[in-house]
């Protein structure tokens, strides 16, 4: 039999060789299967080899797996200066409200008042983002704040990552209040928090940074941040659980906006005027509080 068949396909994987041979079956090619302890292999009369052949390369060609695109080439950026910046920020104004300093009542000035922001008080959604009722509120949004802001400033930039996460945070802030009761009062960094989180979650979806083969990489990154905002910013009574969501969202419309101009936001002068302007809205908020 050795001298009149010919071999046309083998294999260590059994299954892919009964594939094949159903190929020959369906195109009518007489063929035998051998096994042994190592491979399986496909054997055909002579005179069928070449058309076994054929059949063969035609069905690996409509059903070649698909080569898994590399993720593309992003140029990180260096966090530091914008997790540092937060920092610093977050605790000067916790120790001024904390002292009543220029015999202001930072809380009463800065928060959310619903009442107020719909009368024309909008710079509360930013002032908001900067106070804290206690320390461990302080402390818990240092802590997530600095986590998400670093993979957000990987990404974005700290000036332009940091600019997008405080007008993320202003805007989920404003959307949360304008959707709630005229009564809602709200405080603290987090709306800011979750809107790190999301643009992270949008610039690395929108940017295909995961491979794209899978649905489990492909919707990845949006799963991951939705089960992260559900883990870390659902709470007690007290947790301002509508905010947390719409700065992810708004978050997450920055981060994949933004892989738009991933490479014109590499410029080192670019993130320094974002920088600058996120520390800008930041102090101009504070200023409209003071004369209001």
């Amino acid at each position: 039999m050795s001298d009149e068949y010919r071999v046309v396909y083998q294999s260590r994987n059994r299954r892919d060789c009964a594939d094949r041979a159903l190929v020959l079956a369906a195109a009518g090619i007489p063929h035998e299967t051998v096994h042994d302890t190592d491979s399986s292999a496909l054997l055909v009369p002579e005179a069928y080899s070449i058309r076994a052949g054929d059949e063969l390369r035609l069905y690996d060609e409509e059903n070649s797996t698909v080569t898994r695109e590399p993720p593309p080439v992003i140029q990180y950026h260096d966090p530091v200066p914008g997790v540092a910046g937060y920092f610093l920020c977050i605790c000067l104004i916790a120790g001024l409200a904390g002292r009543a300093a220029f015999g202001v009542d930072w809380l009463a000035e800065g928060r959310i008042d619903g009442q107020l922001v719909r009368a024309g008080e909008w710079w509360r959604v930013l002032t908001a983002l900067t106070l804290h009722l206690d320390l461990e509120h302080l402390v818990g949004n240092l802590v997530f704040g600095l986590f998400f802001g670093w993979f957000a400033g990987r990404l974005a930039g700290s000036g332009v990552g940091w600019l997008t996460i405080v007008v993320a945070g202003a805007l989920g802030n404003l959307a949360n209040t304008l959707f709630l009761d005229a009564g809602h009062r709200a405080i603290g960094a987090s709306t800011a928090v979750f809107a790190a989180l999301g643009l992270t979650a949008g610039f690395v979806w929108r940017g295909k940074l995961l491979p794209q083969d899978r649905w489990v990489y492909r919707y990845g990154p949006i799963v991951g941040g939705l089960a992260l905002l559900m883990f870390t910013g659902t709470g007690d009574e007290n947790t301002d659980v509508g905010a947390h969501l719409l700065g992810f969202v708004f978050g997450f419309a920055g981060g994949m906006l933004l892989t738009a101009v991933a490479t014109k936001i590499r410029c080192r002068r670019r993130q320094q005027v974002a920088g600058g302007m996120a520390v800008l809205l930041i102090a101009f908020g504070w200023l409209m509080a003071f004369a209001g």
